[in-house]
């Protein structure tokens, strides 16, 4: 959601700022603003909407200044206005924030007491005020920043700017991630790498509960201690055309590879050090639950449609899965012993929120995965599961998904132990299947060029179908919605079986067909319907194991080989090649990969 910056710099600050905001637009926003420190002096601009109104502000009302902070807001406290935006500033100070003050309303009583007024609805508005009481009780800048810090609750990522100090910024994470970056004479801050690649390739990231003094030439970092602490400087990856993009030609791709590196994240998060367990962050007794309702959008439901399987299967815990614009307007029966379960990349998306709170006070627990921990599912659930897919620029989601697709099934697990539905032996297989996942997809992501070359192929068409059985019928929905929103061309999913009771009425010569089937105990039944799309002129792309495609295999149009996996895991690895066609397919068309037309990363209107 939010996004920062901080310069330091040689150079007029303003568009310094106003283009690095631009970098965090990714992230969803509805209003924006910078401060600025001149000749002594701390001023600010402030504009609700897009960016291009802070532009034409500051076109008409100029804001000069080398050293600056600038934030792009999304509304958590307080509606969208101008008097709430950031920087918000109290007499010498003004502050950018990220993240939830949790105890904001204790220190706004704290603050009354003491005789300060306020003028927002924000919680952000505490911490420049009580910074501002520290300065004028007589402590300085940096140590009346660290007294506000240790009086915040609450996830954050923060830089203070401060009247008279033009060579002086503070910035501070804890839960909410930041980075510094390191110039010539110049220093900068960030939400992350992708606002500051332009101005520099050095970047120190703040670790949890950090806290950081910055000057032209200086970095001194402290950790939650309050100890000096060592963080080392990293390089980036910049290619002026493709900032950001590490090497590859669109955060897409750069997202599809790095997702063994961030579900064996995922992972070990949820595991025992010695990985023979689970480890959840909250207690969840799934003994006290009889069934769990899950609800989610897009992407994420299709994620939700898998974990049905796993539940059932491995648990024998009754599932319902609901597209979460749907979910209240039936007037669904919440029992006291349901376990209401949310999904969403960004944690704020509308239509989920609200079916969040539909069950508050219904369900036994309510339970979230999601991959912003200060977002308003997370903050409204019992538990929050993080899945620490980190920042996903793509509108068109893929590490997300497949950490989401990891959370759930540890989570299955979980239930599967507690209710003493599966032997001891088949839980410490797969946990040891699970902590193999992160090879097997680094090996599968090996089929990139044969999927390159099919996708040439795919782009020609005007109609696609997809189909599985099992476990890979989700998936088959997730390969077509992916396969619509980056390239416009038309698809559609089918469960398996479901083919000969209209849909084969579809297949004809022009109409590729991709099959997701590993070689599981569903196979015999998948191929005797591929063969009768193939009995029919129908383009089948088989996407299979070698074993699979060695029985099966005969006579189909393209095949894509998959590495083995156990058929638990096997939705989680068979995303990489629906996501690769996809991608290809697009490239080759010549669409906007990234920002597709139509499409928002974080949906957050009903």
């Amino acid at each position: 959601m939010c996004g920062i910056v901080g310069v330091l710099g040689h150079h007029e600050a303003a568009p310094i700022l106003v283009e690095a905001l631009k970098r965090l637009e990714y992230r969803g926003y509805d209003s924006a603003g910078i401060a600025t420190v001149e000749n002594g002096a701390l001023d600010r601009r402030r504009a609700v909407g897009k960016l291009v109104n802070l532009s034409d502000l500051l076109v008409h009302e100029p804001l000069a200044g080398k050293s600056g902070i600038g934030h792009t807001r999304w509304a958590t406290h307080g509606a969208p206005s101008v008097y709430n935006c950031h920087p918000h500033q109290a007499g010498p100070v003004a502050v950018v924030h990220n993240g939830i003050i949790e105890n904001f309303r204790e220190l706004r009583e704290e603050l009354s007491a003491a005789g300060y007024g306020f003028t927002t609805e924000t919680d952000t508005e505490t911490i420049a005020l009580l910074t501002q009481m520290y300065m004028e009780a007589g402590d300085a800048p940096v140590d009346a920043a660290h007294k506000t810090l240790a009086k915040l609750d609450g996830a954050f990522a923060l830089a203070f700017l401060f009247e008279g100090e033009e060579d002086l910024i503070v910035a501070a994470r804890k839960g909410s991630p930041l980075a510094i970056g390191h110039g010539d004479g110049e220093m900068f801050v960030g939400s992350d790498a992708i606002a500051l690649a332009p101005l520099t390739d050095e970047i120190t990231y703040l670790e949890e509960g950090d806290s950081a003094v910055l000057t032209r030439t200086s970095l001194e970092i402290r950790n939650a201690d309050g100890a000096l602490a060592n963080r080392a400087k990293k390089k980036i990856a910049i290619d002026s055309a493709q900032v950001d993009k590490g090497g590859y030609k669109h955060f897409m791709a750069k997202e599809i590879a790095e997702q063994p590196t961030v579900i064996g994240e995922a992972i070990s998060h949820y595991l025992t050090q010695d990985g023979t367990d689970i480890a959840l962050p909250a207690e969840i007794d799934f003994t006290k639950i009889d069934r769990l309702t899950m609800v989610a959008c897009g992407t994420a439901f299709y994620a939700c449609m898998t974990a049905k399987y796993w539940f059932e299967q491995l648990a024998q815990l009754p599932v319902e899965i609901d597209v979460a614009s749907e979910f209240r307007y039936r007037d669904p029966v919440i029992t006291k012993d349901t376990a209401a379960l949310f999904v969403s990349q960004s944690g704020e998306t509308a239509d989920t929120l609200a079916a969040l709170r539909y069950c508050e006070g219904k369900a036994e627990q309510i339970l979230s995965v999601v991959n912003v921990a200060t977002s308003s599912i997370a903050r409204e659930s019992d538990v929050a599961l993080p899945i620490l897919a980190g920042t996903e620029i793509g509108v068109a989601s893929t590490k997300a998904f497949t950490c989401q697709l990891t959370v759930l099934l540890i989570l299955a697990l979980k239930a599967a132990k507690d209710r003493g539905t599966i032997e001891d032996s088949r839980y410490q297989e797969l946990l040891t299947e699970l902590r193999a996942l992160p090879g097997i997809m680094n090996h599968a992501l090996t089929i990139e060029a044969v999927t390159e070359k099919i996708s040439r192929k795919l782009a020609e068409a005007r109609d696609i179908l997809f189909l599985g059985r099992g476990v890979m019928y989700p998936l088959a929905h997730e390969g077509a919605l992916k396969l619509k929103e980056i390239s416009y061309i038309h698809a559609e999913a089918y469960a398996s079986g479901e083919l000969k009771h209209g849909p084969i009425a579809l297949i004809d010569k022009k109409v590729p067909v991709v099959v997701l089937a590993p070689r599981d105990g569903l196979f015999d039944k998948t191929v005797s319907n591929m063969q009768e799309v193939m009995a029919r002129n129908g383009k089948v792309l088989l996407i299979s194991d070698s074993k699979g495609l060695m029985e099966g295999g005969e006579g189909t149009w393209e095949a894509i080989a998959m590495p083995d996996a156990d058929p638990v895991l096997t939705p989680i690895l068979y995303a990489i090649p629906a996501q690769l066609l996809a991608y290809h397919t697009a490239v080759s068309k010549g669409t906007d990969v990234d920002q597709p037309r139509n499409l928002a990363k974080s949906v957050t209107v009903e």
